[in-house]
């Protein structure tokens, strides 16, 4: 079991997160003081360290100081108000691997905390692998694989001539403060291009802030923007900092742009071009410094001739463009991408699966992946879950991938043609089988939605106008059906 040290100077939340963790299979000492907290975590060498910014003895940024002097890979979470957020982002810059905003919620305390201490074993066992062939040492008995073309943010470059095309780019914008459209499918990897773009500007060292804005409601994208203050309308119970403000200094990520309303838009045109905001409900400027990359899915020109999208908030943001591929042009880089999912998954799973079946790998270069990286991601997620040997096999693989090339062979024969094809249906006794209405309905629910999603290269917001639903009933549809 991992062990975890809370240091915070509230016994309740000390209590509380301790009984939190420990149900979710976590050995939790907890300390009130800073001092405390450092003769804990010598004593009992935990995996992972979460603290309170403010602490009665020492501030937050000296308890991180000590800690990384002694322990420079434990990671370590910042436990803070909304107040603070702007501390704990600097605090960031010194090592700590994430802060976490009161109120406290459960289900992002547990995401957080796994995800921490899984990539802190995974940053440990590529030190040990390039660490071997100095020092001589011997072999783990449980090898660990080299990462491919991986950069320092984690992104798989590829080694196609496509991808060291579209790293060129890369390469020649980052340094620039040039604002940036990034276009690609759904799931093509569009906001890592954004991380690398940052990683590799001036900005490196300051923050990189993401945000989805088809995710967002109209009501809310305002303020996740731009923050507001205490009181400023109903349910606005504490002031909240926006994206802009978190990420001054450094770059703002805005994905599917297209999806923000007309009223925000003229909004986000006054801050670009003034570099100036107010938070709702408040009366101070507040001077801005940052660089803004967005992306789409759809050509923002058009949605601009369409009247979705303002055509002078377009000419600012159309400094740059970058063209991700989709993945189903990339298939040189495929069995890469593919091999470095399963290194990270691996890890994650605590599982050893070592490769791909010849099978598997035929299955991957004949398949469309409609999804992308995202989609390849998923798939070998969930083949690693199922594997119980060295290798994936077909037998873990999704139905429609390793039957890709008979599907699209029948969706191409006319229906006359069809009566000796055996479906699903025939392989199982029907008078056994006796499938529910609600069954059935289920599954037509499934095709349709999984059609349109293809006939629109996975662009949620155009399936969701086909289907006559709204995007959040589309998100719940597909979390339901697990697509």
């Amino acid at each position: 079991m991992k062990k975890i040290v809370v240091v915070d100077d509230e016994a309740d939340i000390c209590f509380l997160l301790k009984r939190f963790l420990s149900k979710n299979d976590f050995i939790v000492e907890t300390a009130q003081n800073g001092k405390d907290g450092l003769a804990l975590i010598d004593s009992i060498s935990p995996d992972l360290v979460m603290t309170d910014f403010r602490l009665g003895d020492i501030t937050g940024t000296e308890l991180l100081t000590a800690i990384k002097s002694k322990r420079p890979n434990l990671p370590v979470l910042i436990i803070t108000g909304y107040s603070d957020i702007k501390v704990a982002v600097n605090v960031m810059k010194l090592g700590a691997y994430d802060y976490i905003t009161k109120p406290l919620f459960p289900d992002e305390i547990l995401v957080t905390v796994k995800k921490a201490i899984a990539d802190a074993e995974s940053s440990q066992n590529e030190e040990l692998e390039y660490a071997s062939p100095e020092t001589g040492a011997v072999e783990t008995a449980k090898p660990v694989r080299k990462m491919h073309a991986r950069t320092k943010a984690g992104y798989v470059t590829g080694q196609s001539e496509t991808s060291e095309n579209l790293f060129r780019q890369v390469d020649l914008v980052a340094p620039t403060n040039f604002s940036v459209i990034i276009y690609g499918e759904s799931g093509s990897g569009k906001e890592a291009i954004a991380q690398e773009i940052h990683n590799r500007s001036r900005r490196k060292d300051m923050p990189f802030v993401a945000m989805d804005c088809g995710a967002i409601s109209k009501e809310l994208a305002g303020s996740e923007l731009f923050g507001h203050e205490k009181g400023s309308f109903t349910g606005a119970l504490q002031t909240k900092i926006g994206h802009f403000e978190m990420a001054n200094g450094g770059t703002l990520f805005l994905d599917e742009v297209s999806n923000l309303s007309y009223e925000i838009q003229v909004a986000l045109l006054r801050v670009v071009q003034e570099r100036k905001m107010r938070r709702i409900g408040g009366s101070k400027e507040i001077d801005l410094d940052v660089r803004i990359l967005v992306a789409s899915n759809e050509r923002l020109l058009d949605s601009a001739k369409n009247g979705k999208f303002r055509e002078d908030l377009y000419y600012r943001f159309n400094e740059f463009t970058i063209e991700v591929p989709a993945l189903r042009n990339r298939k040189d880089d495929l069995m890469v991408f593919a091999t470095t999912f399963l290194e990270s998954t691996n890890v994650e799973l605590n599982k050893n699966v070592t490769g791909f079946s010849e099978e598997v790998k035929n299955d991957f270069l004949s398949y469309s992946w409609p999804g992308n990286l995202r989609e390849l991601k998923n798939v070998i997620k969930r083949a690693t879950l199922l594997s119980d040997g060295e290798l994936i096999e077909e037998k873990s693989l999704p139905f429609e991938i390793v039957n890709y090339k008979k599907l699209k062979d029948l969706d191409e024969e006319p229906v006359s043609q069809l009566s000796g094809v055996v479906s699903i249906a025939d392989t199982t006794d029907v008078e056994d089988s006796k499938p529910s209405l609600k069954t059935v309905a289920n599954e037509a629910e499934y095709d349709m939605i999984m059609q349109v999603l293809r006939d629109v290269n996975f662009n949620k917001s155009k399936a969701a106008r086909l289907l006559n639903i709204d995007r959040k009933t589309l998100y719940n549809k597909m979390k339901q059906f697990d697509i």
